[in-house]
């Protein structure tokens, strides 16, 4: 396909994203959901955008993709990607959870506190702006390493560069999981390492 008319809200926006990420089929969006702060045609002005489009008049912008690999035992269990940010959280359990989190290796942190999300600049506007990260806008190539209600106030926010991968080691938390886009993925255990790195080029 040429283009993938998405019509719903920024949940529909995101499934179809990490549906057709693989192909580079672009997407545009027709806002039949609550926020629409993805989806820019409003349902209304569908027939007219549209044909504008059709006609070529239209800009392609490339928004940076996370893909995430889940390691237990050395061993891949399991792997996604998403556009807007990787979290990884206490769960339901309502108890700290501890995270050791390395980029390209490097130790960062030792992180106790509720969790931690990782936020391309797309997801920069959502769960990550309410745990108070940056703004990073959509062309930097940057990602947020955003801690969800740190333990130790010196566990800020952080820009790192999105040529590199973000290691996250559980290291205590009964209840743990890892979400991305708002929708949860799997359960995690102590010592399962979550790697999380830029899928390919900038799509």
């Amino acid at each position: 396909a040429d283009l993938a008319v998405v019509l719903g809200g920024d949940g529909t926006m995101l499934s179809a994203a990490r549906a057709l990420a693989g192909a580079g089929v672009p997407l545009v969006g027709v806002s039949q959901g609550r926020l629409g702060f993805m989806t820019d045609v409003a349902f209304g002005a569908m027939t007219e955008t549209m044909g504008g489009i059709l006609d070529g008049r239209y800009t392609v912008e490339a928004r940076t993709m996370l893909a995430t690999e889940v390691v237990r035992a050395g061993a891949p269990i399991f792997t996604t990607r998403a556009l807007n940010d990787v979290v990884v959280n206490k769960g339901a359990s309502g108890r700290l959870i501890e995270l050791v989190v390395r980029v390209d290796g490097e130790f960062v942190y030792d992180l106790r506190s509720d969790g931690l999300i990782v936020a391309t600049p797309t997801g920069s506007t959502a769960y990550a702006l309410s745990a108070n990260g940056p703004i990073i806008q959509p062309s930097v190539p940057a990602l947020a390493l955003v801690p969800i209600s740190p333990h130790t106030l010196s566990n800020r926010p952080i820009a790192v560069s999105d040529s590199c991968v973000v290691e996250i080691t559980l290291k205590h938390g009964a209840d743990a999981r890892l979400q991305t886009d708002g929708m949860p993925q799997i359960e995690l255990v102590c010592d399962v390492r979550a790697a999380v790195e830029v899928f390919g080029d900038r799509e």
